[in-house]
């Protein structure tokens, strides 16, 4: 036998066995004891398809109500992080323009609008008065003031 013989009765081989397995495919679609017609089989097929495209578009409503409700999120607490980032910047700013502070160097941090205060300051009247200047400005909620009186 040639090769050509032995690969035209695999592929017919492989023909019936194909046959065989949509036919059988066919006859497990049906409940026994019930026979359906091929376009009955069709029509359940398509309703399947149908009603599976209907909960995919739900799926996707819902995750892409999700990703907006996210997108939110985020943007409020970019939001949040800047609105810190000028408290500091503009405590910083009111700090240096105060003569008796301006010479020294005052560390500002900001979370959720609490500023903190770090480092020296020169007399006890300049540290309250850099709390009151901490305070005066907008969105600062409350200011823990952790500056220490210089020695001399």
């Amino acid at each position: 036998m040639n090769a050509n013989a032995i690969s035209s009765s695999g592929g017919r081989a492989l023909a019936v066995v194909s046959s065989l397995a949509v036919l059988l495919a066919l006859g497990a679609c049906g409940k026994q004891g019930e026979e359906r017609t091929v376009g009955q089989q069709v029509d359940s097929a398509v309703a399947k398809t149908e009603q599976a495209a209907k909960d995919m578009t739900k799926d996707a409503k819902s995750v892409a109500q999700d990703a907006k409700v996210a997108a939110k999120e985020t943007a409020a607490a970019v939001a949040e992080k800047l609105d810190d980032a000028s408290i500091t910047a503009s405590v910083s700013a009111s700090l240096a323009k105060d003569p008796e502070l301006s010479a020294i160097k005052i560390d500002v941090d900001t979370k959720d609008g609490v500023v903190n205060l770090y480092g020296p300051a020169p007399t006890m009247s300049a540290r309250e008065r850099a709390t009151v200047i901490a305070k005066g400005v907008k969105g600062v909620n409350a200011v823990n003031n952790q500056l220490t009186i210089k020695a001399g």
